[in-house]
């Protein structure tokens, strides 16, 4: 086992509240915070036996530990939770480490990781892939931008919920990367949407036509965990499209910045945006499929 550190974390959602988790029970002293209370009560009485304890403030639950991670939002709640009045960034001490693994701007990341080095902390931005399932089974990928020095202290705690971390480049250079991810996503649901609709109107074996294409050039992640739930129009699960359209208006305007157009990321959030007005926002991402028209059966 890594040597015990203490450690803070802060935002105790659907990814973050298991990513705690597994830090405890890799032998870490973790101190957590969130905003509403009673979602840090919670995650305390689910781990009983460990060494753990809550905070009512970022900055109490931040001071005095060695790292400190954070998976809120957006850009304007991580800004509260580490540099607001009551941030954790002031309560650290010189040589702390700080990772953010929130999605947010390259931005956001950039001001943060100034501020930290202005305070002798290290900083790493390290925004996380493999939804809700990745976090429970400690499978996330993690991509990082940040100093090589601030990238070898994160790495043992890390490696308690990730099966992949790759250091991309500098501070920011992890949250575009994200955005580059976002984007292929869209991609391929848009695909794997028409493709499923396709199926379903020329009248075929819709398990069959997954076994025939998913071990060939059309595989995807996507395929492989979402095709049998879309055709059963199930989507009460996974990552939200509330949270893929915030990702995607970052990726968008990011690319902007750069002189890049991205035309189809472009139309597949708009097709989001018809979905969500379907009542569809927190569903999975593969709800996308409900923009185009319900074949019969």
């Amino acid at each position: 086992m890594n040597q015990s550190k203490r450690i803070a974390f802060l935002g105790l959602g659907v990814m973050g509240a298991p990513m705690a988790g597994h830090l405890a029970r890799a032998g870490h002293r973790v101190t957590v915070y969130n905003r509403t209370a009673a979602r840090a009560a919670e995650w305390l009485a689910r781990h009983q036996g460990l060494d753990a304890a809550t905070a009512s403030t970022p900055a109490e639950a931040a001071r005095g530990q060695d790292v400190v991670l954070t998976c809120v939002g957006n850009d304007d709640d991580l800004a509260e939770v580490v540099l607001g009045e009551s941030g954790a960034l002031a309560a650290m001490a010189p040589g702390a480490l700080f990772v953010d693994h929130t999605t947010v701007s390259p931005a956001i990341a950039r001001r943060i990781a100034g501020a930290a080095d202005r305070l002798g902390v290290r900083a790493l931005d390290a925004p996380v892939s493999g939804g809700q399932a990745g976090a429970e089974n400690g499978k996330l990928a993690i991509m990082c931008g940040g100093s090589a020095e601030a990238m070898a202290a994160a790495q043992p705690e890390l490696e308690a919920y990730a099966a992949r971390i790759v250091h991309v480049g500098a501070a920011g250079a992890g949250q575009a990367c994200k955005a580059v991810n976002q984007v292929c996503i869209a991609g391929v649901l848009a695909g794997l949407s028409e493709g499923v609709r396709f199926a379903q109107a020329a009248g075929l074996d819709l398990d069959r036509v997954f076994e025939a294409i998913s071990g060939g050039a059309a595989q995807s992640w996507q395929m492989e965990h979402r095709w049998s739930t879309m055709t059963r129009d199930h989507f009460d699960f996974g990552f939200a499209i509330d949270w893929m359209r915030k990702d995607l208006a970052i990726a968008l305007a990011e690319a902007q910045a750069h002189g890049v157009d991205l035309p189809v990321t472009a139309l597949v959030d708009g097709f989001y945006a018809e979905v969500q007005a379907l009542g569809g926002g927190r569903q999975d991402t593969s709800a996308l499929i409900r923009h185009l028209p319900e074949v019969e059966a």
